[in-house]
């Protein structure tokens, strides 16, 4: 989107190739203004116009806060010298995601113009799993050994600090560079001893000791962990940063609060585009391709679709009971639509209670008897309600309106009269016959400003032709029975969705599986078919 303020001025600072300009924007703002400025308006070739009036570390600092795809873009052109050159000065877990991303060719060519240890530190991290610790740490964190005063510290902290992420906490380990048993040599790994923060060691007295200030009360995290567990220690703890060891307890790196951050968000996103029935993006929006976007949504959609499916199968099996009383294909939505939000809502309930860690699976059991008593709570409540509707339901709606197409034709007895009852509708008497034969008394009422039914005779009958728009109706259900029909189908269906929608996200967290997929659309169409069942089942047993 173009900015009002900057846009036009760097266009303009552009056409007049206004160096100094363009230095003194890069230099005076914050990197990710400046990178929201350059976003949507300006192409990759102009925006290496504008970050390359700077030097390397500004231009690193703009171009780690621009979107992934616009780094992917710039990275895949001509400027591969400069972009090796801001790999050296980037974040190290943000330039190994930008190098993922780029196709193997671009990585290669980018990586050969590489510093010699900045190639090995990548090389190392993009051995770690892409969803773990290791691949979203960084080796750029402050650490001093414990037999320096803090005065020493001081002094050593500032000469590391420029080259570091961040210097909040420093990490004190031991001297001796010990890279024996270690596959991963390239980042030296060293034992942890403790940590101990800025503030601490800034107003500690100057000639104390590290391993006497330090805090060897220390919370890790194994390079192989799920990078979700680093967000919960961190917002647990309310640490900036957590240290990242390997198999021997060694340090490996950090994590810091901003990555995690970006581990949030993302999983946040994933979590609500598998809970919508499609599969994750891995970019934005707007800048996903088309057919991208339309294979991500068609895939579930068609699952879905497919088992929906089965309340056709569920609907044909009751065909006759629900042509007799066709009152209740009103209510069909409603107690249907009742299962699919209880188990929806129990579904997201426990999905994001098993993210936060707050319900495990051994918990399963607890979890199922409080499910099972909040369906009975929530169907008792949305049953009552159901009951009143259901009782409360019009005779001539609980009569089953069925308008004929074509013209109808009753056959009587010659000397048999036809009576209307006291709305005027017709009485047709059980067993007469049509053009199929009913099973039961019904009326037909005539459709409005008609004329009466025509009446000739034949071979003994006496046959009445109802002109076409004519309704049949039979007697209308017994509002009670109605009433406990829908009020018991809302009950055991609040029940069965909020068990369904509690139980298969700990039944996909058990087989490895993310629990998010069985939020929404999956819930709600097992419950529907299964919901349907439930109703005309106690339709069946109470009216017919």
């Amino acid at each position: 989107m173009a900015h009002p303020l900057f846009g036009p001025e760097l266009r303009e600072m552009l056409a007049s190739r206004d160096t100094p300009g363009l230095d003194a924007f890069c230099e005076t703002l914050h990197p990710a203004t400046i990178a929201e400025v350059l976003e949507g308006e300006f192409n990759a070739e102009q925006i290496w116009q504008i970050i390359g009036t700077s030097d390397i570390r500004t231009q690193a600092a703009i171009f780690e806060y621009l979107p992934l795809d616009m780094q992917v873009e710039m990275a895949e052109g001509p400027h591969r010298p400069q972009v090796a050159q801001l790999l050296g000065k980037m974040s190290h877990d943000d330039r190994v995601g930008l190098l993922r991303r780029l196709p193997q060719a671009v990585s290669d060519s980018i990586l050969r113009l590489v510093d010699e240890a900045d190639r090995r530190d990548i090389k190392t991290l993009f051995e770690y799993g892409e969803n773990t610790v290791g691949a979203i740490m960084t080796t750029d964190y402050a650490w001093l050994p414990p037999t320096l005063t803090a005065t020493e510290a001081v002094e050593q902290l500032r000469q590391q600090a420029p080259d570091r992420e961040t210097i909040y906490y420093i990490y004190v380990q031991e001297e001796s560079k010990k890279t024996m048993g270690y596959e991963r040599a390239t980042i030296v790994p060293r034992k942890l001893l403790g940590f101990i923060s800025l503030r601490e060691l800034i107003l500690a007295p100057k000639n104390a000791l590290l391993r006497d200030l330090m805090d060897e009360e220390l919370i890790t995290l194994k390079y192989t962990d799920d990078r979700e567990l680093a967000a919960q220690i961190m917002a647990r703890y309310d640490f900036l940063a957590v240290p990242v060891l390997d198999d021997q307890g060694a340090m490996l790196g950090i994590v810091t609060h901003d990555d995690v951050l970006d581990v949030v968000t993302q999983e946040a996103t994933e979590d609500m585009q598998r809970q919508a029935g499609m599969t994750p993006l891995s970019e934005s929006y707007l800048t996903a391709r088309f057919s991208k976007l339309w294979r991500s949504r068609a895939q579930w959609l068609a699952v879905l679709f497919i088992a929906e499916l089965g309340t056709f199968t569920v609907l044909e099996f009751f065909e006759g009971m629900i042509a007799s009383v066709v009152v209740l294909t009103l209510f069909i939505p409603l107690v249907i639509s009742t299962g699919g939000n209880t188990g929806s809502q129990a579904s997201t309930l426990v999905t994001r209670a098993i993210a936060l860690g707050e319900v495990k699976l051994s918990d399963w059991k607890r979890l199922l008897r409080r499910e099972m008593l909040m369906g009975l709570a929530l169907g008792v409540s949305l049953g009552l309600i159901a009951f009143v509707r259901g009782a409360a339901t019009p005779d001539d709606t609980r009569g089953g309106p069925r308008e004929q197409k074509y013209d109808l034709q009753a056959v009587f007895p010659l000397n048999a009269k036809i009576e209307r009852d006291e709305r005027g509708d017709y009485i047709v008497p059980k067993s007469t016959p049509m053009i199929a034969e009913s099973d039961k008394e019904f009326r037909i009422r005539l459709p409005e400003h008609a004329h009466e039914p025509a009446l000739r005779q034949e071979g003994g009958n006496a046959i009445y032709t109802f002109q076409a728009g004519s309704q049949m109706r039979t007697d209308p259900v017994d509002r009670w029975k109605l009433g406990w029909v829908i009020g018991l189908a809302v009950l055991f269906i609040c029940m069965w969705g909020t068990m369904i929608g509690a139980s298969l996200p700990l039944v996909f967290k058990r087989i490895g599986l993310d629990p998010a997929v069985a939020s929404g659309p999956f819930v709600a169409t097992f419950v529907d078919i299964t919901g349907i069942a439930i109703f005309c089942s106690l339709a069946k047993w109470l009216l017919m």
